[in-house]
């Protein structure tokens, strides 16, 4: 009788937290300083929609490449270990001794992220798609480095687990014999006929499997990202982190497909890969032309690893990128085709054919929205009432806020949070909580009891946050 009186008061207190909490919160959300000072110290849960190679802050990154003499293209800002037979390539210590390394630092920074970006000079979604090759060359070999920097700005605003796409997984399987089924794939995902798209991939399966896939995500499973994780104490008490593989949109057929095989072997056979995606621009000429073929492509995996759990970069997309009718079917397809546990982004959803039933069946499955406003707000240009979040809040689609590439884009957890609050005025402090909550429930963690102890976790920041705010 005594612990139920106990835990009847307990929650009675909780209750009367966290509705003062709530009443700051409604005080405050007009003001962009006293919003950060609430949300950097609010428990954020994870980061569901994160790229670790855009996720590095560029300094680092700039750091490693001169201690390292890159050569720097003087033209470009890219950066790489050996010199190229063209362009105007300097290495870093020559452009030290020059006494010009100070200046292309600045312009270096202005070109790997949206440092001093202006919003005129060069179009942003080209700027943000552009940094990658050019700070990449600097990540191999500081993997690990990079990781301790993502766990320890987590941890400091209160984010307690990080799901990235760390790396595509190397695959040195020959393909050139296959360069056929490029068309084969091609013409009959033209025709609409998925039986003839479902037996060709089989039969690119097969070859796969007898050139040794599985070795290559193994490989990968086990020398790279376990032992980096392991050796580097990611997860502990304060942090989790997890891993997804993906592919890339603007490859051939045949080579994306090989690479997503290995993707959801590797996903299907450890712990710490968590599931699978497919990134680069939605709107290059592959990703535009090949969508519906892509789609089946993880129908078909699906069939043959149904534990694999992946989320899909879809409706990444705005009008005047392309022509209206391209608005109209990527979320569609990317969940009735493909069969997405989330949704990446999906910014164009107000136009997508048969919008409100598209949105009744994504809550009625429980397949949440990765909001990224700070990312669609600078590659896209969507923000405010343009963005689609009230669609989807409307609708009861689970809502997951996260980042995206918070690196380039010079920003973090926070300010998402941030921008939401004061943006939309409609979405209240126990939404805001319940979207913290969804990014550890929605999360591809495979192990449940890590799950449910994060969720735990959560219970115990959100009681010791909102004893902040005592009765006034």
């Amino acid at each position: 009788m005594k612990i139920c009186i106990t835990l009847i008061i307990s929650a009675i207190i909780n209750l009367s937290q966290a509705q003062n909490a709530n009443n700051y919160f409604e005080k405050i959300r007009d003001n962009e300083a006293e919003l950060t000072a609430f949300f950097s110290q609010m428990p954020k849960g994870g980061d569901l929609h994160h790229h670790f190679s855009g996720s590095i802050y560029a300094e680092p990154m700039l750091e490693d490449a001169i201690a390292d003499d890159f050569y720097l293209n003087t033209s470009t800002m890219e950066v790489l270990k050996e010199k190229p037979e063209t362009g105007n390539w300097e290495r870093f210590s020559t452009l030290n001794k020059k006494g010009e390394l100070y200046a292309y630092k600045q312009k270096i920074m202005e070109k790997w992220s949206a440092k001093d970006y202006n919003g005129v000079s060069y179009p942003s979604d080209k700027l943000f798609f552009e940094s990658f090759q050019k700070f990449s060359p600097t990540i191999p070999g500081h993997f690990g480095e990079g990781l301790l920097e993502l766990k320890n700005r987590a941890i400091s605003e209160n984010l307690s687990y990080i799901e990235t796409q760390l790396s595509t997984i190397p695959a040195d399987i020959s393909t050139t014999d296959l360069a056929t089924f490029n068309a084969q794939l091609r013409v009959a995902a033209s025709n609409k006929d998925e039986k003839a798209v479902k037996k060709l991939l089989e039969s690119l399966y097969k070859t796969f499997q007898k050139r040794d896939a599985k070795k290559y995500a193994q490989d990968f499973n086990i020398n790279f990202v376990a032992k980096m994780h392991n050796d580097l104490k990611i997860d502990d008490d304060k942090f989790t982190m997890r891993y997804q593989n993906f592919v890339l949109r603007f490859m051939e057929p045949v080579d994306l497909f090989k690479n997503l095989v290995v993707a959801f072997i590797s996903a299907d056979s450890s712990d710490l890969m968590a599931g699978v995606n497919i990134v680069s621009p939605e709107d290059g000429d592959n990703s535009m032309n090949d969508y519906w073929l892509h789609m089946l492509m993880f129908k078909y995996c699906h069939s043959i690893f149904p534990d694999v759990k992946y989320t899909l970069h879809a409706g990444e997309l705005t009008l005047g990128l392309v022509q209206p009718e391209d608005l109209t079917w990527h979320i569609n397809d990317a969940i009735y085709v493909a069969g997405a546990n989330r949704i990446g982004h999906g910014v164009d959803m107000a136009y997508e054919k048969n919008s409100y039933s598209l949105l009744q069946y994504m809550a009625k499955q429980q397949i949440p929205i990765e909001i990224n406003l700070v990312s669609n707000e600078f590659i896209l240009r969507v923000k405010e009432n343009r963005h689609p979040i009230s669609l989807y809040r409307n609708f009861n689609v689970p809502i997951v806020i996260s980042t995206d590439d918070a690196g380039i884009l010079r920003t973090n957890m926070t300010e998402q949070y941030v921008l939401l609050a004061k943006r939309y005025k409609e979405v209240s402090y126990s939404e805001i909580k319940q979207y913290v909550y969804n990014s550890i429930n929605f999360s591809f963690i495979k192990n449940e009891k890590v799950k449910k102890e994060l969720v735990q976790d959560l219970d115990k920041r959100f009681e010791k946050f909102e004893a902040n705010f005592p009765l006034k």
